[in-house]
C-alpha cells in the first residue's frame, strides 16, 4: 500500500518520513511488507490509510485536479478535511493516531462486531436493531441495500439471522476489532474530544459533506462538533453522495482499494467514479 508511489516520488517519501518519525512504528515496513494480521490492527490501520489517502491527495493536486468537494468515509473524512485544508497534515495525522489507538482499546474493553447486510432495506434493518436484545445498530448507510449494523458480539449475531429470515441476500461478519460507530465506542470519547477542541480548524477551500449530517459544515466550530460526534455516529455515505451530485457528476476514489467507487456506482449507475489508489492510477489520468 503506497510503496509504489513512495519509490516515485520525492514528496511522498519526504511525507512517509515525517509521519513515521510522530508515529513512533514502522509505518513503511506495515504499510508497504505487512504482515496483514499486524496491519489490520486498528491502531495502525488508520494512520496507514490517513497517509496513504494524503499521498494520493498530494499527487492528484499536483496534477492540476481541484475538487468541487470532498466527502471521508469514517476514516477517510479526516484525509478529506485535510485535502480542504480545513486542517493542518500534522494536526490531523495526530488525531488520527490517537483515534486509532482509542479505538483498539475501546475493542479490548468492549469487544462487538461488525456485519454486512446486503438486499434489505434500510427500514427493515433499523427495525430488527431496535427489537433486538443487547446493543445494535446501523452504523454506515452505505448504498441502496447496503447497510453495516454494529455492536455487541451476541446481539449483532442475533439481528443479522433475523435479518436473513426478513430477506437479507448476504449477511457478512467483517473483520474489525471493534463494534465502531456504536455506543461501544464510548471508552474513546473522552480523550478523542479533549484532543479535537484543541486542534486548530479552518474554513475549508471546497465543501466537505460529513458523515454525521451529510451536509457540509459551515464553519470550523462546526467541523469541531461534528468530527467530535462521529466516532459514535452512522456513516450517511449514501446522503451525503447524493447530496454532492448537485455539484459534480464525477468522482475520484483517493486512496487505497475501490470499495468506494463500488458503491458510488450501487447509489447512481450513471455517475463515473476512478479509483486512484496506484502510480499506474495517477498516470492514467
Amino acid at each position: 500500500m503506497g510503496k509504489d508511489i513512495y519509490d516515485a516520488f520525492v514528496r511522498v517519501r519526504d511525507l512517509y518520513d515525517a509521519a513515521e518519525t510522530y508515529l513512533e512504528f514502522p509505518l513503511k515496513k506495515l504499510s508497504f511488507e505487512g504482515p496483514l494480521e499486524e496491519l489490520t490492527k486498528t491502531q495502525f490501520t488508520q494512520p496507514a490509510i490517513f497517509v496513504a489517502s494524503c499521498a494520493f491527495d498530494l499527487l492528484l493536486k499536483e496534477k492540476g485536479i481541484k475538487p468541487a468537494a470532498a466527502a471521508g468515509h469514517s476514516l477517510g473524512e479526516f484525509s478529506a478535511l485535510i485535502s480542504s485544508q480545513s486542517m493542518t497534515f500534522e494536526a490531523g495525522l495526530k488525531l488520527v493516531k490517537l483515534r486509532g489507538e482509542l479505538m483498539g482499546k475501546a475493542g479490548e474493553l468492549n469487544p462487538g462486531a461488525m456485519s454486512a447486510i446486503i438486499g434489505l432495506d434500510a427500514g427493515i434493518v433499523e427495525q430488527v436493531c431496535s427489537e433486538t436484545e443487547g446493543i445494535v445498530i446501523p452504523a454506515n448507510y452505505n448504498s441502496p441495500g447496503q447497510l453495516v449494523i454494529s455492536g455487541e458480539v451476541e446481539a449483532v449475531k442475533k439481528a443479522g439471522a433475523e435479518m436473513k429470515e426478513r430477506g437479507a441476500k448476504i449477511v457478512m461478519p467483517l473483520n474489525v476489532s471493534g463494534a465502531f460507530h456504536s455506543p461501544l465506542m464510548e471508552f474513546a470519547i473522552e480523550e478523542l474530544y479533549s484532543a479535537i477542541d484543541d486542534t486548530e480548524f479552518f474554513q475549508p477551500k471546497f465543501p466537505v459533506y460529513t458523515n454525521v449530517t451529510a451536509k457540509p459544515a459551515s464553519s470550523p466550530d462546526e467541523t469541531r462538533d461534528l468530527l467530535k460526534k462521529q466516532l459514535v455516529s452512522p456513516v450517511r455515505w449514501e446522503e451525503s453522495i447524493k447530496n454532492m451530485l448537485t455539484l459534480t457528476g464525477n468522482f475520484i476514489e483517493v486512496g487505497p482499494g475501490k470499495v468506494l467507487s463500488g458503491l458510488i456506482k450501487r447509489i447512481d449507475k450513471s455517475k463515473s467514479c476512478v479509483p486512484v489508489g496506484t502510480k499506474e492510477a495517477i498516470d492514467a489520468l
